[in-house]
């Protein structure tokens, strides 16, 4: 066991809080549902980035490369200023979601190089430019621009291009659990001498202002010029600043002068530091050296090429020599991270995918957040305030999540364009943590399922913009992959008591499911938007502009898909507790009329599935027109294929009441039986087969996903058949005509707004959902079941190789070409792909272009992307 690996375990035994303080502050706090007290809930407009500065929040904090406890009591970041900037660098610059011509984006270069599941040692790398930031130009020039044309990014702005900007880094280590080394390295990359002014910031979120509880800790100078922290809570820290830098001292408070043109019984405000050191305003810092915010002033002068580094650390009062053993103590931490990654990585080969899937892994950790939410508070205001107004009471989250209470470190898809969770990001977030921290994923599916997170009737939480929207239930799915993950690392010993825990609590969302999203009781599911946003004609979280619904083959096979992995955690219970067995039935059972109702649709023999395009495609059901298919041939189509599961001979020979449940409603429910591919037929090594294809409708999917002129990227399965590209999709209405084209990038229609694509771009999740379900399929039906690859080729390989041919797609996304050298997740641009500052150092976006495989979207959305990390390692296992 290395040191890293036992720190976990003391974490996860609880003899010592080794994950008590990591990277839990978000990148942007301003612009969130949270901050958001306005009438009409636009809050992007209600605190902006230029109040950011200003305004002490409510539910959260923000900083650049932040570092804070569990409960963001105490907050460390960083703060830069050039000499050159209109104001200090605290927090990274964006669009917000009106202002970007493709929705809120990120307009800044930062990388997160390297981090540890306890967080003993985190890296990650800011790039600071030496002119003015062009913050304006930014905004202006994605204001001109209309969705037919790219993202105007930081990067087009060429103020890298002459190397003047310092690089950043920032590393992490911990001497103890509550002692944390800090050290900040900057380099000058600019052909001559320049100036930064470097600012490490401490700070109190603030607590003390809303009316509940007026205690407020306290930050001060101490005689020998290091800043000593105290908290009713948390205690006592100093946070011991070397080269003895100038101290400045402000308050966490908001600066109502500035913001409202309104008096404030406040003296120092959050924006003290800002307008100190920017403006001269000597009367903006404290002279008494203390308050609830504070910065060490370092201005460093480094020559061209030079390195400067600064050290600090946050430990217990009364260090007489913090710095005696920092160099070593650094040194050693990052050794166990690589003593750490070495075992993880043993059957990885090649240095450049190990360099990958080490930044894929820290995106993960960096991304790991405080969020604070409390619905019914924040509906109501608070007591030091004029109440909110009147309306948010029947506005956003106003209705059914009153229970609502978040206060935990959670996994964030993205720490600026998404600071809150999102509960199928969530879900497959898990299965790259679980390769470092099996304890951490289980918690974090827990979570989502208690009772202060799940509705009561059973619903989960979406995210904060809408809570009642409805994700992909994928939570069981995460369930049992982690859990099989876990077990194979215990050797054989899973955790059943998690398993045990969360399927009761996935009951109760299996059954809302049921129960709300069919609309007949006749197993069709109409889930709404099932968060891939455009990919339909409609909006399909709203009502049809015409009347009627949307029988959706995607939200049909996903509750299939549940009911499979609900079915399959159940027997693996039944081995310890022959209850489950029964509910392990229901579930067999309930899949088999899933099954029966996608080929006999409203009990009018309408399939799902279109014989003459070999196919499944929605249903629009429409009192005028009736059951009419929208032939879109998108990911819709290919959900099915997730809804399969293999069970072998022995696992049912340990189930006997379920065997004989089961057999009883083949035996006697004939056409239902006929549905089930091969269960009577078992496949290599005496396996059976739930799938809601048979073999034939495995084939004929197939080749349209292995089509390169239709699925087939170069980097993974697109989302949208690029048949469609010549061959838009028409639905022609009453009154107004729809239409769906293949869109290899960005969107370029306003339907759900934002960022998000799913008409053309490869996207992580369902790419990985599509090689697990080809390497179950395999797993039945064994070498001799082969298809085309790639269709029209010629050639035929088994479905693991398709599998495998997949995975080698998308991890080519990332790693460097061996003929060019080239990354495709770097699209053109020349300095990305060949500046030895920045080609090795990965984003992990959104989504990809549907045809280079350039990235797109959320710039740092490691989330589900993350996925690769899992992708990189030479098999996945069924």
């Amino acid at each position: 066991m290395n040191p890293e690996q036992t720190r976990l375990q003391e974490a996860n035994a609880g003899t010592k809080p080794w994950r008590k303080f990591g990277p839990y502050v978000a990148d942007r706090q301003w612009g969130t549902v949270r901050e958001d007290y306005s009438a009409n809930g636009d809050a992007w407009n209600f605190t902006t980035h230029d109040q950011a500065r200003s305004r002490a929040y409510r539910w959260g904090e923000e900083a650049l490369a932040g570092f804070c406890d569990d409960e963001q009591h105490l907050c460390f970041g960083l703060g830069l200023w050039n000499g050159q900037d209109a104001i200090l660098k605290e927090r990274l610059f964006g669009l917000s979601g009106p202002e970007g011509n493709h929705g809120e984006d990120v307009k800044e270069v930062y990388y997160y190089l390297d981090a540890t599941p306890t967080h003993s040692y985190q890296r990650m790398l800011y790039k600071y430019p030496q002119h003015a930031f062009p913050y304006e130009w930014l905004v202006q020039e994605n204001a001109r621009r209309d969705r037919l044309k790219p993202e105007f990014e930081l990067m087009d702005t060429a103020i890298f291009l002459e190397n003047k900007y310092f690089d950043v880094f920032v590393e992490y280590a911990k001497a103890d659990a509550e002692d944390v080394l800090i050290q900040l390295t900057i380099v000058n990359r600019g052909p001559a001498e320049a100036t930064l002014h470097l600012l490490p910031q401490l700070w109190f979120r603030n607590t003390w202002a809303w009316g509940e509880d007026a205690y407020r800790p306290r930050l001060a100078a101490t005689a020998d010029n290091h800043i000593h922290a105290e908290h009713r809570d948390l205690g006592a820290f100093t946070l011991y600043c070397d080269e003895a830098p100038g101290l400045l001292f402000c308050e966490n408070a908001t600066n109502n002068g500035r913001l409202h043109n309104a008096p404030s019984t406040e003296q120092f405000f959050k924006d003290g530091i800002n307008d100190y050191l920017l403006h001269g305003q000597a009367g903006a810092v404290n002279p008494a050296r203390t308050g609830t915010k504070a910065a060490a002033h370092y201005e460093l002068a480094i020559a061209a090429g030079a390195t400067r580094v600064v050290r600090l650390r946050l430990a217990a009062p009364d260090l007489k020599t913090p710095f005696v053993d920092f160099d070593q103590t650094l040194k050693l931490r990052l050794a166990e991270a690589d003593q750490f990654y070495q075992a993880l990585q043993c059957d990885l080969p090649g240095a450049d995918a190990r360099l990958v899937q080490r930044q894929a892994f820290a995106g993960m950790l960096w991304s790991k957040q405080f969020y604070y939410y409390d619905v019914p508070r924040w509906l109501a205001g608070d007591p030091a305030f004029p109440p909110p107004p009147s309306e948010r009471l029947e506005g956003r989250n106003s209705t059914g999540w009153v229970h609502l209470n978040n206060q935990h470190i959670i996994s964030m898809p993205d720490t600026w364009e998404y600071p809150w969770y999102a509960a199928w990001d969530l879900a497959f977030h898990c299965l790259p943590l679980a390769q470092l921290d099996a304890q951490f994923a289980r918690d974090q599916l827990l979570l989502l399922c208690r009772d202060w997170y799940m509705h009561p009737n059973g619903q989960l939480p979406a995210y904060e913009w809408k809570l009642s929207d409805v994700n992909p239930p994928v939570h069981a799915y995460a369930t049992w992959r982690v859990f099989k993950m876990d077990q194979k690392v215990r050797g054989g010993h899973g955790d059943v008591k998690f398993l045990e825990t969360i399927f009761h609590r996935l009951l109760l969302n299996f059954t809302w499911w049921v129960n709300r999203k069919d609309r007949d009781g006749r197993n069709i599911f109409e889930g709404g938007f099932l968060g891939l946003d455009n990919i339909g004609v409609f909006d399909r979280s709203a009502p049809l502009p015409f009347g009627g619904f949307l029988e959706q083959a995607d939200g049909t096979a996903w509750v299939a898909m549940y009911a499979l992995n609900m079915m399959r955690i159940a027997l693996q219970l039944s081995q310890t507790n022959p209850v489950y067995q029964d509910l392990a039935s229901k579930f067999f059972e309930h899949f088999l009329y899933i099954a029966e109702a996608m080929t006999n649709v409203a009990n009018e023999h309408m399939d799902l599935w279109d014989d003459e395009d070999e196919f499944y495609y929605d249903a629009l059901n429409t009192p005028d027109r009736g059951h009419e298919l929208l032939k879109v041939r998108s990911l819709v189509g290919l959900i099915p294929m997730f809804a399969v599961e293999v069970i072998d001979e022995d696992l049912l020979k340990g189930a006997p009441e379920f065997l004989a449940r089961m057999n009883w409603f083949l035996d006697n429910r004939p056409i239902l039986a006929s549905l089930v591919s091969r269960w009577q037929e078992p496949g290599k090594g005496a396996r059976h087969l739930l799938s809601l294809l048979r073999g034939h409708r495995v084939k004929r999917l197939l080749a349209r996903m292995l089509d390169e002129a239709e699925f087939l990227s170069p980097y993974g399965v697109r989302s949208l058949s690029r048949y469609h590209l010549e061959h838009p999709f028409i639905f022609r209405g009453t009154e107004t005509q729809f239409t769906v084209n293949y869109e290899p990038a960005e969107s370029q229609t306003s339907l759900f707004g934002g960022n998000s694509n799913w008409r053309g771009p490869v996207w992580m999740p369902m790419n990985f959902l599509l090689i697990e379900s080809l390497q179950r399929f395999h797993h039945y039906y064994g070498d001799d079941f082969k298809v085309e690859y790639p269709t029209n080729s010629g050639k035929t390989v088994t479905l693991l190789e398709v599998a495998d041919a997949l995975t080698t797609r998308l991890t080519q996304l990332f790693l460097r070409d061996p003929e060019t050298g080239r990354r495709a997740c770097f699209g053109d641009d020349k300095q990305l792909q060949n500046d030895p500052n920045f080609r090795d150092y990965l984003w992990f976006h959104e989504y990809f272009h549907g045809d280079n495989g350039h990235g797109l979207g959320a710039s740092h959305q490691t989330g589900w992307t993350g996925l690769i990390a899992k992708l990189l390692q030479t098999r996945i296992g069924v």
